[in-house]
């Protein structure tokens, strides 16, 4: 198994989380928060699709999903159109709304498409291009994939973790 194959195989797994996390919910429970201090499901995943859309997108010198595909228009979020969620603070986060599962599967399966496509073209040499030189030691290609694939489960656990604590309620 070459290096793509093994990403590609990952970020399939990612994907299969996330559908596992969303599909069937409702708005109600896609924008519920456990505490006023938490994140919602809707946040974690558009969260995660949008750092994976960023990510990606730069590294190979594509335009995010988010403006191209025109899914900043859809959300209708009360941000700049390149926010990720990075840093936001707990207002943020609940302003995070979203009408269906459809739209917010929808933006992830076209992230998630992208960003096949991308890496299935990828050759083993291609993994140790530096593509960040802000941190010691600069990041590799394979370093940052690896982190969006890191990032993306974690996040994808805690929309199931609160799926089911809310389906269980």
């Amino acid at each position: 198994m070459k290096s793509a194959e093994v990403l590609a195989d990952a970020f399939e797994r990612v994907r299969e989380a996330v559908h596992a996390s969303v599909e069937d919910l409702s708005p109600g429970h896609l924008n519920a928060r456990l505490d006023e201090e938490a994140n919602s499901i809707a946040w974690l995943v558009w969260h995660l699709a949008r750092v994976q859309d960023d990510h990606v997108a730069d590294v190979a010198g594509l335009e995010q999903v988010w403006l191209a595909q025109g899914w900043a228009d859809r959300f209708e979020l009360p941000f700049p159109p390149e926010s990720t969620g990075y840093g936001h603070t707990s207002a943020q986060a609940a302003s995070v709304q979203v009408a269906s599962a459809q739209l917010l599967l929808g933006y992830y399966d076209a992230v998630h498409e992208q960003t096949l496509e991308f890496v299935r073209g990828l050759d083993d040499a291609d993994f140790d291009r530096i593509v960040d030189k802000s941190w010691t030691p600069p990041v590799t290609l394979g370093v940052r994939l690896i982190s969006v694939i890191s990032d993306d489960l974690q996040h994808a656990g805690q929309a199931a973790f609160i799926r089911g604590v809310l389906l269980r309620r």
